[in-house]
């Protein structure tokens, strides 16, 4: 089942018009989330940053569009589903049909996807460079966007060299993030992320997890540009996103990295959110 616009239809009913701005121009944003324990985990943190996308887009926001709306809608949605588990919850937003370029409306539409979620921790996650594209370092770049080839055609690498991610880079040869998740390089008591001006999404997790390190006070924590050589220099890395939490890289080409030390950021986080 899918929620369009507050109705509750079939799959198989859902078409997509031909005109569609998602489709057409990539005129379009979405936001995923998880719910867990029977909540949606991080709701506010999610709704406030669809909203700011949306801003930044120049989209009409409607006024029912509150945070009980946002909260009610997916929750309607998991209850069609009958999905009562963690499960993976995905929130488009796209401008309303009509115009090329410039459109004819900046009213919206949503969809809202329900998916059961099967989380397994893997023993090995190995990790490489894409360095066939680069990511731009304009704020546009952090928002989650139909506009994503670079992170299809890296994941598209990654299934064909037996990797489990790869890691982006923005015109300036920075790391910004993986194709699917924001990153951490931790060296000795310090850990780094790369900054919002270098292309990096947005994330979520990324806020979430800077909020507890900064807060338990184990690390020293800094928005700093990361080059693929501080890779090679780095004590241990690690992912994040709203779905798999915080992923230990333990192998980035010949690198092995240490994982005790992402252990103690989980520990931090999990206290930090308990």
């Amino acid at each position: 089942m899918l929620n369009y616009n507050g109705t509750i239809i079939p799959k198989s009913d859902f078409t997509l018009s031909y005109n569609n701005r998602g489709f057409t121009y990539g005129d379009s944003i979405f936001d995923t989330s998880k719910f867990i324990n029977n909540k949606i985990e991080f709701l506010e943190d999610h709704y406030f940053r669809l909203l700011a996308s949306m801003r930044m887009l120049r989209m009409e926001i409607p006024l029912s569009f509150t945070l009980d709306f946002f909260e009610n809608e997916i929750r309607k949605t998991l209850l069609a589903c009958n999905l009562t588990q963690t499960s993976r919850v995905k929130f488009t937003v796209f401008r309303n049909a009509g115009g090329l370029f410039t459109p004819k409306t900046n009213a919206i539409s949503y969809l809202i996807e329900a998916t059961p979620l099967n989380l397994t921790t893997k023993k090995t996650y190995k990790v490489d460079l894409f360095k066939d594209y680069t990511v731009s370092t304009d704020l546009l770049s952090t928002l989650k966007t139909n506009n994503s080839l670079i992170n299809v055609l890296s994941s598209i690498y990654a299934k064909e060299n037996s990797l489990d991610n790869c890691l982006l880079i923005n015109q300036n040869k920075n790391i910004t993030e993986a194709s699917n998740a924001n990153v951490f390089l931790i060296f000795g008591n310090k850990i780094y992320t790369p900054p919002l001006t270098d292309g990096c999404l947005k994330g979520i997790m990324r806020k979430k997890v800077i909020e507890s390190i900064q807060q338990i006070g184990e690390f020293v924590f800094e928005e700093k540009s990361l080059s693929p050589f501080d890779i090679q220099k780095a004590d241990s890395l690690f992912l994040t996103n709203s779905i798999f939490g915080i992923q230990t890289v333990t192998n980035y080409r010949k690198k092995e990295f240490n994982s005790y030390l992402v252990d103690m950021v989980k520990e931090g986080f999990a206290d930090f959110t308990s």
